[in-house]
C-alpha cells in the first residue's frame, strides 16, 4: 500500500466528510474506489473536443480549457483558438507548433476547438528498420490492427533522418478550413530525435473525426515540431493502443449551436491534411 498527500477544494473536502460520517466506508477506500473508476472510465477511451466537421466550416472559437483535455490522458493532438498552431500531447505534456516554426509549451487556461487525447498504454510494441517514408509506418500499423471498426492511439519514437512537418497559420472564425489551410509553412529537419503522436480512426467516423492515419510531431528537445507530411529513419519504435470507447464533448458556442453541419468534410479533410506541395 502507498500513501499520497493532496490538496483538493473545500467542497471536495466536505463532501468526503459527509460520505465517511454518513456512510459505512472509510476515507481510504472512498477516495481509492474515486481513482478506479476515475481510471477504469479513462482506459481504452478516445476524449475527443468538437467535431472535424466543425472545424472544416471554420469554427475555432476555443470550447475546452487544456486543464479538463489533460484530465483524460496523456497521449493527443489538435489544434488552438483561432486555427492556431498544432497541438501535440506527449507523457501528458501539451505544446503548440505555430506556423513561424517556434514550439511552446501551453497553459492550462489555454482553450482548444478541437483535439483528441487517450490515456496510452501500448497493446503492441516493435522496431522497424529503413523506413523509407510515412507510408511504411502506416503499412506497418495496418499490419498489426486487428479490425478497420475501432480506433487506435499511436506512437513512434527514434532518430529520423528526415522530419516533414507543417503548421497551420492563425485564422479568423468562419474562414473555412480549406481556405485556412492554403496557407501552410512547411518545415523539413534532418536527423532530428523525437516522437511522433496520432490515431487511426475508421471511415464511419468522417462525419466527426479525420479517417485513417493523422500524427503529429514533437522533437526531443521540444523545440521543433508541427503535422507530420512525411519522414524517415533507419530505425524506429511503433507503439498501438486499441480503443473501445468514444467520449465526445461539443462545444455550446453560438457558432457550433448555429452551424451547418451537414455536408460530407471528407474531401476538404483530406485536401487540408496533405502537403500544398506534394501529396504524401
Amino acid at each position: 500500500m502507498h500513501k499520497i498527500e493532496v490538496e483538493i477544494s473545500d467542497f471536495l473536502w466536505d463532501s468526503l466528510r459527509r460520505q465517511v460520517e454518513f456512510g459505512s466506508q472509510s476515507q481510504d477506500q472512498l477516495v481509492s474506489q474515486a481513482l478506479a473508476k476515475f481510471f477504469q472510465n479513462n482506459a481504452d477511451t478516445l476524449f475527443q473536443v468538437s467535431t472535424s466537421s466543425a472545424l472544416v466550416e471554420g469554427i475555432y472559437r476555443g470550447a475546452v480549457p487544456i486543464s479538463t483535455l489533460r484530465e483524460h490522458g496523456d497521449l493527443g493532438l489538435g489544434t488552438f483558438e483561432d486555427l492556431d498552431g498544432e497541438m501535440i500531447i506527449v507523457d501528458g505534456k501539451v505544446f503548440q507548433a505555430r506556423s513561424d516554426g517556434s514550439v511552446r509549451p501551453v497553459k492550462d487556461d489555454v482553450k482548444t476547438p478541437f483535439a483528441v487525447i487517450a490515456q496510452f498504454t501500448p497493446d503492441h510494441k516493435q522496431t522497424i528498420y529503413k523506413c523509407d517514408g510515412y507510408k511504411r509506418i502506416r503499412q506497418e500499423f495496418d499490419r498489426v490492427r486487428e479490425s478497420a471498426n475501432l480506433f487506435y492511439a499511436l506512437r513512434v519514437t527514434g532518430i529520423f533522418e528526415t522530419m516533414q512537418v507543417r503548421a497551420v497559420c492563425k485564422t479568423e472564425e468562419g474562414v473555412p478550413l480549406v481556405k485556412a489551410a492554403a496557407v501552410q509553412p512547411e518545415f523539413t529537419y534532418q536527423n532530428i530525435e523525437g516522437t511522433l503522436v496520432g490515431f487511426w480512426s475508421p471511415e464511419y467516423a468522417k462525419s466527426f473525426n479525420v479517417p485513417g492515419y493523422h500524427m503529429h510531431f514533437l522533437s526531443k528537445n521540444h523545440d521543433k515540431g508541427g503535422h507530420l507530411l512525411d519522414c524517415s529513419a533507419k530505425e524506429l519504435k511503433l507503439e498501438i493502443h486499441k480503443e473501445t470507447k468514444l467520449s465526445l464533448v461539443l462545444p455550446q458556442t453560438r457558432e457550433f449551436l448555429e452551424a451547418d453541419l451537414t455536408r460530407d468534410p471528407s474531401a476538404d479533410l483530406e485536401k487540408a491534411e496533405k502537403s500544398q506541395k506534394s501529396n504524401h
